[in-house]
């Protein structure tokens, strides 16, 4: 039996189906502060059900999008396997690597489980900055898809290397970037980051296996609530503006980083 702060937290898992529904993002931005705030997980312990919520959510959307040919293969194979070799390594080899406490100057002790949830405060500072500020639109109707194999593969491995340490699905670092670099129309970006997304998430999930005690009733529930939530996302993307869209979501994101900022460093 689940109790009241889990049964909240399977309310606003919704939530999380439902911003990966309208921008391919943002899922592991909730997932986190809900698992570690609402539900009273450890962050390490929340950053790797992050993984399996937000992948398998993204899975079931990917396979939407596919349907809709709005995956573009060749990137998700340029950015995403470089993306989940780094997540999985980072995972399965780095973070458990990490020591439980970091001494910082004058013997100031600073637990693992607060240096991540700063770092993905960090981590979603530089998401809102680039979700605030809205991308200029060059020939929207004739734009060519770019697909440069260097600058994506390099991107792939660095977003993983975030993602892995972070738990986050990188979603939201990775729209921007297929917007930018690969000139991908919004559309096509959502379902190729989707399909991104669901697989660097599930291998990093998979390197947390050797590791972690994993409680299935808990994450598949989540899941279920979150699947539900992005086809309602996907219903809702189709009424509301882009740009609009992610003003919103980015100014959201902005006030959850000060509001995890001030948990764990004001203890407010």
């Amino acid at each position: 039996m689940f109790d009241t702060s889990t049964f909240i937290g399977l309310i606003l898992a919704l939530f999380i189906g439902v911003t990966l529904g309208l921008i391919g993002s943002g899922g592991s931005i909730l997932t986190v502060p809900i698992l570690v705030y609402v539900v009273g997980l450890n962050p390490v312990i929340a950053t790797a059900y992050s993984l399996f919520i937000v992948g398998s959510t993204a899975f079931v959307g990917s396979i939407r999008h596919t349907l809709d040919k709005n995956v573009v293969f060749k990137i998700v194979a340029l950015f995403g396997i470089p993306s989940l070799l780094s997540v999985f390594f980072t995972r399965s080899q780095l973070v458990p690597l990490l020591p439980d406490e970091f001494i910082l100057k004058n013997n100031f002790i600073i637990p693992k489980s607060t240096l991540i949830m700063i770092l993905f405060a960090i981590v979603m500072f530089a998401a809102a900055s680039r979700m605030i500020k809205k991308p200029r639109q060059k020939n929207i109707g004739k734009q060519e898809i770019t697909t440069a194999a260097i600058p994506l593969i390099f991107q792939g491995v660095l977003i993983g290397m975030v993602s892995g340490i972070v738990g986050a699905g990188g979603g939201f670092l990775i729209v921007p970037a297929l917007l930018f670099f690969a000139n991908l129309p919004m559309r096509k970006a959502v379902g190729t980051s989707l399909t991104i997304v669901a697989i660097q998430s599930l291998a990093g999930f998979a390197g947390d296996l050797s590791y972690q005690h994993i409680d299935w009733p808990l994450i598949l529930s989540f899941s279920a609530i979150s699947i539900l939530g992005l086809f309602i996302g996907i219903r809702l993307s189709k009424r509301i503006i882009d740009g609009n869209l992610q003003k919103i979501f980015g100014w959201f994101i902005l006030i959850m980083a000060l509001y995890i900022l001030s948990k764990e460093i004001l203890g407010y």
